[in-house]
């Protein structure tokens, strides 16, 4: 058994669950896809945090061997390979919905009410008159736009409506009632980025939904509008959002998840006076984390009885 890389304090659980199926952990801190293959050649139980699991690696693990995702999205592994190789993949898509679902709506609230930008100016010894940054709408005058609506989206829907926003959302696999009976009204595509004055993204990163906010789409979104991205970096066409950024039609971008990730040192979304960057941080608060180690061990030791898994994606 073995853990590619963590950011968690302690591997308590994760050495815990190895003895309980008469297994050695090892733990590794990889990150490129030869250090991957090293220290997963042989392996028949997998947690994975980052780490690239290619093809390559996946044929190196031992036959009928399980991954399982330390978190929801999982496109740093090969899931169509995996499928062929018979590697079992799971993800741990309900540990902290919630806890995203707070940052995304922190990230809303801050870029409508323009806190960010009030507190630059002023820290750097200026000072504004409010109908300086104006139009700073209600909130009740105010549409938010979900892209997604699965447990995080839904999460959200849920904290705006006491703040009075009126919601939309586009979701191609929701229900509509459902959306209805979370306070958001369903709506196209077109409609979603025509009206969204913020724009929140709940959409994992696939073939169709990649570079989804682009030069086409942020065209439709009302001037001065806001984007937060909770969701995938590769949502995000960066090179259009800097260019709607700096021409002024989208007043202010909060992104949680960025492409590349890290940034490089140099890049232009750093120190953009429309930009709040948080470092992948949404996910993270100290009971999330722990049912994050929890749950997954949780899956890898289904995974060792022969039991189904709870949330396979492969």
């Amino acid at each position: 058994m073995a853990v590619t890389d963590h950011i968690f304090a302690d591997l308590e659980l994760e050495t815990a669950a190895a003895a309980e199926l008469g297994a050695e952990l090892e733990s590794h801190q990889v990150s490129t896809e030869e250090e991957t293959l090293a220290a997963l050649t042989g392996v028949d139980l997998a947690f994975v945090n980052f780490a690239p699991v290619t093809r390559r690696v996946l044929q190196a693990m031992a036959p009928g061997a399980m991954v399982v995702r330390y978190g929801i999205g999982y496109d740093n592994v090969d899931v169509d390979a995996a499928r062929e190789l018979g590697v079992r993949v799971a993800n741990v898509p309900d540990y902290g919905a919630d806890t995203v679902a707070d940052h995304a709506v922190t990230c809303a609230l801050l870029l409508l009410r323009k806190v960010v930008t009030f507190d630059r100016a002023i820290a750097t010894g200026g000072w504004l008159s409010p109908p300086d940054l104006a139009p700073i709408r209600a909130f009740s005058a105010t549409t938010v736009g979900l892209l997604g609506t699965g447990r995080i989206g839904l999460a959200v829907a849920d904290r705006l409506r006491p703040f009075g926003f009126a919601v939309v959302a586009h979701d191609p696999f929701a229900d509509a009632e459902v959306l209805r009976a979370h306070g958001v009204e369903p709506v196209s595509m077109e409609e979603l980025f025509g009206r969204s004055q913020l724009l929140s993204l709940h959409a994992p990163a696939t073939e169709t939904t990649r570079r989804i906010v682009n030069a086409d789409t942020l065209a439709l979104m009302p001037p001065g509008a806001a984007l937060v991205n909770t969701a995938r970096g590769a949502l995000v066409d960066t090179d259009a959002l800097l260019d709607a950024l700096d021409s002024g039609r989208i007043a202010g971008a909060a992104l949680d998840v960025v492409e590349p990730e890290p940034l490089p040192a140099e890049h232009r979304l750093r120190g953009h006076p429309g930009v709040v960057l948080t470092p992948h941080a949404a996910f993270y608060s100290e009971e999330s984390l722990r049912a994050l180690q929890r749950l997954a061990c949780e899956e890898v030791l289904r995974a060792g009885r022969g039991e189904p898994l709870r949330c396979p994606v492969a």
